[in-house]
């Protein structure tokens, strides 16, 4: 019986460790998958603008800065304007990836710390807040196992 208690206390620290490590390996996969999806507006919106199928600051959907007003935009897509009529919505994500540290309930979206164009890179700025999303963070006030705070991601 003994044995067997010293083998669980050695296991069970790297049981959680490899679990922690997972979720780890999922918030920085979500990160890159909507900074990529941000940056696939940009060069649509820039490609428009230089196609002349929108006039900079006409946009409904897009700030000045050319980045979509909200992450959910890039779920549901864009089509810059409108002037196009053959042109139908762009969309640049299926859904809004999760953040594991900061999981959602059933029926909530999934929310991330936002960052705009304007913004000093190591802001951080309610939601609410910013008019055009450049950048995500995690909301979570955890600490990475490397030591780092997974809102500095």
């Amino acid at each position: 019986m003994a044995i067997l208690t010293i083998l669980a206390g050695l296991v069970l620290p790297s049981v959680q460790l490899t679990a922690k490590r997972t979720k780890e390996i999922e918030l920085r996969r979500s990160l890159r998958t909507i900074r990529t999806a941000l940056d696939e507006y940009k060069k649509a919106y820039d490609e428009a603008i230089k196609a002349q199928k929108i006039t900079q600051g006409l946009q409904t959907n897009a700030s000045s800065s050319g980045y979509p007003k909200s992450l959910k935009l890039l779920v549901e897509g864009d089509d810059f304007g409108g002037l196009d009529k053959n042109q139908t919505k762009k969309k640049f994500l299926r859904r809004i990836p999760v953040d594991p540290f900061n999981p959602v309930k059933k029926g909530e979206e999934p929310k991330w710390g936002l960052r705009a164009y304007k913004d000093e890179p190591d802001s951080k700025t309610a939601s609410d807040d910013v008019e055009d999303v450049y950048d995500v963070y995690s909301l979570s006030e955890e600490t990475a196992i490397d030591g780092t705070k997974y809102k500095d991601w």
